[in-house]
Order: structure tokens, then C-alpha cells, then sequence
């Protein structure tokens, strides 16, 4: 998937598609635009399903706090854990 946008103007389409509901289509999108420059997701990355790209929200997933780790459930079953900074 070959761009003429520059790095920042894909990490600013990257920003808006997050800031908005949007679908699994249009972040798996997002994901090839930052792996084809190199551009790191940061935080971004813990917002959707890594398995079928769908947003974390209140309607589709599950979110626990459990010894130190953030563990969200997604609705296809996949689980994320993330270790909780101190």
C-alpha cells in the first residue's frame, strides 16, 4: 500500500480515525498506513482487538483489573492483557 502523504500527515489521519467511532475496516487501515512508514501506535494500539479490529467500548468488551495487568475481553473472545505502570 504505497502513500504520497507524509509521515505526519499519516499520524494526523491515523489521530482523527481514533477520535471518531470508527470500524474495524477503517482502523485495520490505520494499521497498514503506520507499518508502511515506520510509525509507531503508541497507546493507540491498546483501543482496538488485535484479532478482528473492532473498538473498545462499553458495548463490546469486558475490562478487568487483576494483579497488575488491564485485561479487556473483546466480543470475538480474544483477550489482551497489559501490565498496569506504577
Amino acid at each position: 500500500m504505497k502513500s504520497d502523504l507524509t509521515r505526519q500527515e499519516i499520524n494526523e489521519h491515523i489521530k482523527n480515525i481514533f477520535l471518531k467511532e470508527s470500524s474495524a475496516k477503517e482502523i485495520k487501515k490505520a494499521k497498514k498506513l503506520a507499518m508502511s512508514k515506520n510509525i509507531k501506535l503508541g497507546e493507540l494500539r491498546k483501543k482496538f482487538c488485535k484479532k478482528c479490529y473492532s473498538l473498545f467500548n462499553s458495548n463490546n468488551s469486558e475490562i478487568r483489573i487483576k494483579k497488575g495487568f488491564k485485561i479487556t475481553k473483546c466480543k470475538c473472545g480474544h483477550i489482551s492483557r497489559y501490565k498496569i505502570k506504577n
